[in-house]
């Protein structure tokens, strides 16, 4: 049986998977208000989302704030807002990532990641891409100068709990808010 180690809950990725059918993003109101949670140099890197991840993004956020309560301060918001945001770098659509993720499970993400780097076609890079985009997103948080919280689960969202900086409870609240 595949693991979904690092991806999520069969749960997480079929709701993701469903999600993503729409291109559309938040609300208005939802698109302003999580704007005004932001950095100048993480509103650019928020517009760049697509509209399902910063749709499923505002909800992380929301229901962050619901299991924090006055605990979710700012960066805690960006996090949840921005976890997702090196997807970016990879720029493929739905299909492709539930293609690329299947795959990572069949044949393990640190497999496909080397696979991918071997060179030849940039759908191949790209799916490495995809496939570190938690690192990636590290990397465009800490230069778009977001707090060092915010960087961290970036970074360490797909990771086991023994393997977080974050406060446990803080990052308890962002796992369980994405739905992993």
């Amino acid at each position: 049986m595949a693991s979904t180690e690092g991806f999520g809950s069969m749960r997480h990725l079929a709701s993701r998977f469903a999600g993503a059918l729409s291109p559309a993003g938040p609300a208005a109101s939802d698109e302003a208000w999580a704007e005004a949670a932001l950095l100048d140099g993480e509103r650019s890197l928020w517009r760049r989302m697509s509209g399902p991840d910063r749709r499923h993004a505002v909800g992380v956020a929301r229901d962050t704030i619901e299991l924090l309560g006055g605990d979710a301060d700012r960066p805690v918001v960006a996090a949840a807002l921005l976890h997702d945001v090196g997807k970016v770098e990879a720029s493929i659509g739905t299909f492709a990532r539930v293609l690329v993720t299947l795959l990572a499970m069949a044949a393990g993400r640190d497999r496909l990641v080397q696979w991918s780097r071997r060179g030849g076609s940039s759908a191949r890079q790209r799916i490495g891409l995809y496939l570190t985009h938690d690192r990636l997103g590290a990397e465009l948080l800490e230069r778009a100068g977001s707090d060092r919280l915010t960087v961290a689960w970036a970074g360490e969202h797909h990771l086991a709990p023994e393997r977080w900086s974050v406060d446990a409870k803080v990052g308890a609240a962002l796992k369980a808010a994405d739905g992993d």
